[in-house]
């Protein structure tokens, strides 16, 4: 059944990576004959494109409740579920585990959804957390006292204040990353009670990627870029676009086309709502810049650029990238003078200060050559505020890409090397949610749409 759908471009519903209960094969095989699937999203989560109708024979369900499937259905069941967990030392595994089980039980809710146990740093070792995580399968997050003492919860104590410095573990380790707490504090039977818990359900977090088409040859269209229109379960773009990549989505994806408008920035915000509501949507752009497809950067939107060209990697990197920063004029300078004497390099550097462009400096620092950088900075901070933002990326591309924004001011220049990219926005440029955003042009409005 899996080699059926895979031949036809449907995912598996077996290989989507969430448990799966039920009528598999028929439901699949619901999906390759064309009949009504009906979509039951009880939860908000990402899903791959799918044929789905709002009612049909044959059923999906998304959900952590504690369901048994019915009839011609099938129950995914997403990782939406936290568990925080306190303990005092020495508590058995058993007793951990035991309250757990029992919290999630009468709640509802379904152990298969819980994605992670999370605690405090001083309880990393304590042996009946660490296993009550392996026998249930799902990582041990940890967190220090002092983000967990920053939680507002609704049953603060003085007991872990005075063991490990924060007044609440259970509740404020699930409740970090946001949520809805489902399961407030509870102790567990035992007599002392060693074990505390509590349990969230954090929505699904969508994912845009902004996908650029190439100079216009299908040839010319990158790998990343297929795999993104592969994978999205709703494009939006201009008609004209969408027309040229149509044949590469995945049945089941939701297109959203529009014809050319005066704004351009205003047809991304359908790709944003998607996304935010925990699908994944990619943003489609043909050769002008994708900067028109994140006007302001969102909680829970990450943006992926693709088919860019390696030097302007730095300035879109995956899961870590620093944001936009190139969205208007700007320009790339290398610091080495190995080959081009100082004097022209420090001449451009003057010329793009005083002329207010994001600075791109590439070959920035090396052993033998550390004083370019900090005179380099030193040019641009005549002209700009010591708290415009810089981006540096390192090892770009590579597995081990770091990236982060700091400020013309904090900037070390010791802890850039040849393997980075720095990245020094003008006198626009701002950071928000933690990311360089450089508007291109449009009347920057702080706060709207």
């Amino acid at each position: 059944m899996t080699t059926a759908t895979d031949a036809v471009g449907l995912p598996g519903l077996d290989t989507l990576g969430l448990p799966v209960e039920g009528d598999v094969a028929g439901v699949s095989r619901a999906l390759l004959d064309g009949e009504a699937v009906a979509l039951r999203a009880e939860v908000s989560w990402p899903l791959p494109p799918l044929p789905v109708a709002a009612e049909g024979s044959y059923t999906i369900r998304l959900t952590d409740r504690l369901v048994e499937p019915a009839e011609r259905e099938v129950v995914l069941r997403p990782p939406s579920l936290v568990v925080g967990v306190g303990a005092s030392k020495g508590a058995p595994v058993e007793e951990v585990l035991g309250l757990v089980e029992d919290a999630l039980r009468e709640a509802g809710l379904s152990a298969a959804s819980v994605a992670e146990l999370a605690t405090v740093d001083a309880k990393a070792g304590e042996q009946g957390i660490v296993e009550a995580a392996r026998r249930l399968g799902v990582p041990l997050v940890t967190y220090a006292a002092g983000e967990l003492a920053g939680v507002e919860v609704p049953n603060p104590s003085g007991a872990p204040l005075a063991a490990v410095g924060t007044p609440s573990v259970a509740e404020a380790s699930a409740l970090l990353r946001g949520g809805e707490l489902l399961v407030p504090k509870r102790k567990s039977a035992a007599s002392p009670a060693m074990a505390t818990c509590a349990v969230v359900r954090r929505p699904g977090r969508g994912r845009l990627a902004v996908v650029g088409l190439g100079p216009g040859a299908r040839d010319l269209l990158t790998p990343r870029a297929k795999a993104e229109l592969r994978r999205a379960s709703v494009l939006v773009g201009l008609d004209q676009y969408v027309d040229q990549i149509r044949d590469l989505l995945r049945p089941g994806t939701r297109i959203l086309e529009s014809g050319l408008g005066p704004r351009r920035s205003g047809r991304a915000r359908p790709s944003r709502r998607p996304a935010r509501a925990g699908r994944r949507a990619d943003r489609q752009r043909g050769r002008g810049r994708v900067r028109h497809g994140l006007p302001r950067p969102r909680r829970g939107v990450r943006r992926h650029r693709r088919g860019r060209r390696a030097r302007r990697d730095g300035g879109a990197r995956g899961r870590r990238d620093p944001g936009a920063p190139l969205g208007h004029d700007h320009v790339s300078i290398s610091l080495s003078d190995l080959h081009t004497p100082w004097e022209v390099i420090e001449r451009r550097v003057r010329a793009a200060a005083e002329a207010d462009l994001v600075v791109t400096f590439y070959n920035p620092r090396s052993r033998g050559r550390d004083w370019q950088l900090p005179k380099a900075l030193a040019i641009l901070a005549g002209h700009r505020e010591p708290s415009t933002p810089v981006g540096v990326v390192r090892n770009a591309s590579r597995p081990d890409e770091s990236a982060r924004v700091t400020t013309l001011a904090a900037l070390d220049p010791a802890t850039v090397d040849m393997m980075t990219v720095v990245t020094v926005g003008n006198t626009a440029t701002r950071e928000i949610a933690g990311r360089m955003v450089t508007p291109r042009g449009y009347r920057w409005q702080e706060g709207a749409e």
